[in-house]
């Protein structure tokens, strides 16, 4: 790609800080929603990086400022990758499996984020301790 002028230059990293933005790990406060993305080597080659990329640009679509996507390693459900966990502050985890294609995310972020009920026939698993 090139860039042909200051402010091209400057749209690019504006759009650049919005996508680190959305991936940095902070504490979960009151209203701060945490998504966790398994990206180990099993998660990678079935698909994780673009569920994350997906998740990054709906929470981005939606103009969703309390949720993160946090990329993390192993997640312990190899067989189905790949794995997303939601972490609202309050309520228990729920980890999801096999959330590939931007249908899935687009329903875990309108159902689970946005509407606060879980997306049934995707949970893998609730009521669990986070370390």
């Amino acid at each position: 790609m090139k860039v042909k002028s200051l402010e091209e230059l400057k749209k690019i990293r504006e759009e650049s800080i919005e996508r680190v933005n959305l991936r940095e790990h902070g504490e979960i406060s009151e209203d701060r929603i945490e998504i966790l993305v398994g990206m180990a080597t099993c998660g990678i080659s079935s698909g994780a990086r673009e569920t994350l990329n997906a998740l990054v640009e709906e929470i981005k679509k939606e103009k969703l400022d309390n949720v993160k996507v946090v990329p993390v390693g192993c997640i312990g459900y190899c067989h189905s990758e790949p794995t997303v966990q939601v972490n609202i502050a309050g309520k228990k985890p729920v980890l999801y499996g096999n959330v590939k294609g931007a249908k899935r995310v687009h329903q875990i972020v309108e159902k689970h984020i946005k509407g606060g009920e879980p997306v049934e026939d995707l949970v893998l698993h609730v009521d669990f301790e986070r370390a």
